[in-house]
C-alpha cells in the first residue's frame, strides 16, 4: 500500500512564531504567540495554529487550552506582505483557520494584553472566553490597508456588540480599550496587567471543576443554536439535557450535592 502523506506532517516539524506550553497535572495546554516584540502571525502560523489546537482537542490529557502571547502584546496582527503573496484559494482558508478555537469541544481562554489587533482580534473572538487588561487594545484595522476583516472577525463582533457598534470599530478602524471592552461585553472579564496570569489560573481552575463532558455539551449546544430560532434552541437543549441524564457526570454531581462533598468527575 502506498504510505500515506499528510500537510500536518510538515507543519508541525517547526512551529512558527509560537510554541505550546502543557501541564498534565494541571490538565492545561497553552499555546503561545511568540514572534517579538509584537507576536504577528505569519501565513504558515494560521495553518499550524489550527492544526494544534485540532490535536489538543483529540488529547484526552488536555482540559483546558489557554492561547496567549509572550511580552507585552498579544499580537498586532498578521503578516501584511504574506496577503499579497498568497494565492486567492490560500486566502480564502483563512477564517477557517482562526475559526479552530470555536470548533474545539474543549474551553479555550484567550489572555489578552497589549495590541489586540486584526487577526489577533479574530482568534480571540474565536475563543471561549476573553480576559482583557487595562493595557488591551482591540482593533480591527484592516480598514487603513484599504480592506475589511477576512477572518470572520467583523461577523463574530457584530453577535456580541450589534451592527452599530461594529461598524464604529470595523469602519473607523477604532482602537476598544480592554475596560471599554468589557463594558460591551467582549471581554469576560478586565484586570489589571499584573494579575492577567492569576486570572487565567483561576479561571482554568473553574473549569476544570466541571464535568468536561456537561462542558463539551454546553459548548456545542451554545455554538449551534446561535442562529437558531428560539423554540429549536429550546427543543435540542432539551434533547442535550436527556442525554446528559444518563451520564455518570451527572450521577456523581447529584450524588456528590446531597452527601455535601466535591463530585468526582470522568467525563463519561
Amino acid at each position: 500500500m502506498t504510505q500515506l502523506v499528510h500537510p500536518a506532517q510538515s507543519l508541525l516539524s517547526e512551529f512558527d512564531g509560537f510554541y505550546v506550553e502543557f501541564s498534565e497535572a494541571d490538565s492545561r495546554a497553552d499555546i503561545v504567540l511568540d514572534r517579538p516584540p509584537f507576536n504577528v502571525v505569519s501565513m504558515k502560523q494560521r495553518d499550524q495554529l489550527r492544526i494544534v489546537l485540532e490535536a489538543l482537542d483529540d488529547d484526552a490529557r488536555v482540559r483546558v487550552i489557554v492561547l496567549r502571547g509572550a511580552g507585552e502584546h498579544f499580537s498586532s496582527g498578521g503578516d501584511i506582505k504574506g496577503f499579497l503573496e498568497a494565492s486567492p484559494e490560500r486566502v480564502s482558508k483563512l477564517a477557517w483557520n482562526v475559526a479552530a478555537p470555536a470548533r474545539c469541544s474543549k474551553p479555550v481562554i484567550a489572555a489578552n494584553r497589549g495590541y489586540c489587533f486584526g487577526v489577533g482580534f479574530e482568534l480571540s473572538l474565536a475563543c471561549d472566553f476573553r480576559i482583557a487588561t487595562d493595557t488591551t487594545l482591540y482593533a480591527l484595522p484592516e480598514q487603513k490597508l484599504g480592506q475589511i476583516p477576512g477572518s470572520g472577525g467583523s461577523a463574530r463582533l457584530q453577535k456580541m456588540v450589534g451592527i452599530g457598534r461594529t461598524k464604529d470599530i470595523v469602519m473607523r478602524s477604532r482602537r476598544i480599550p480592554g475596560a471599554q471592552a468589557y463594558d460591551w461585553g467582549i471581554a469576560t472579564e478586565f484586570v489589571g496587567d499584573a494579575e492577567l496570569e492569576s486570572a487565567t489560573d483561576a479561571m482554568v481552575r473553574e473549569l476544570l471543576a466541571f464535568s468536561p463532558l456537561a462542558q463539551r455539551t454546553a459548548k456545542k449546544l451554545l455554538n449551534d443554536t446561535e442562529d437558531a430560532p428560539l423554540s429549536i434552541a429550546i427543543e435540542l437543549e432539551g434533547h442535550c439535557y436527556s442525554r446528559l441524564r444518563s451520564s455518570h457526570d451527572f450521577r456523581e454531581g447529584v450524588e456528590a450535592f446531597h452527601q455535601k462533598r466535591k463530585p468526582l468527575f470522568k467525563g463519561e
